[in-house]
């Protein structure tokens, strides 16, 4: 299984190796490969001048391959997870073990994702922030994970009514 990962890796090192020498650089911003950016998308839809694309593929350049390795890797342990948990006899331990590992892999992901985001916002006016925001957005907040029950707390307002389920917690209610 590490000879596979690390062909896998090696592998995709060299492919984004080649990739990197496109003019149209893809960064992708999901697990799922849902949000494609390029630069082009950089230049015409936020309006990046010369200046700004240099940085863009100054940080994409370290962000990618890095992105690109964790994703397999995240892949690859799901995929062992979802085998082990298919075992007549799954080992627990094992299990533990795979979602430790995918969650460090994880974390190691919004760590880098998180600098990309910093290193384009650094560079971007006020408006072009506003767009980076929107961008972004569907990494940090998942809209379909607050219609499911029990996190009708999220949309609270600061007074705390119509919170939790229906608690107020030593509030006083509004009329």
């Amino acid at each position: 299984m590490l000879v596979v990962l690390n062909l896998t890796t090696v592998g995709t090192i060299l492919y984004h190796h080649w990739k990197e020498r496109e003019n149209d650089m893809v960064t992708v911003l999901s697990e799922e490969g849902e949000v494609r950016l390029t630069g082009r998308y950089f230049r015409q839809t936020l309006g990046f001048n010369d200046k700004q694309m240099e940085a863009f593929r100054l940080a994409n350049r370290e962000f990618q391959p890095q992105a690109a390795r964790l994703i397999i890797r995240m892949d690859s342990i799901k995929i062992e997870m979802f085998k082990e948990l298919n075992n007549a006899q799954p080992d627990s331990t094992k299990l533990n073990y795979l979602s430790e590992l995918l969650g460090r892999q994880h974390a190691e992901l919004k760590k880098i994702t998180n600098r990309f985001y910093l290193n384009m916002k650094s560079v971007c006016d006020s408006s072009q922030c506003a767009q980076l925001q929107q961008l972004f957005l569907p990494l940090y907040y998942n809209e379909n994970i607050h219609s499911r029950r029990g996190y009708r707390h999220i949309h609270a307002d600061s007074t705390g009514i119509n919170s939790g389920y229906g608690r107020q917690y030593g509030r006083n209610p509004q009329p």
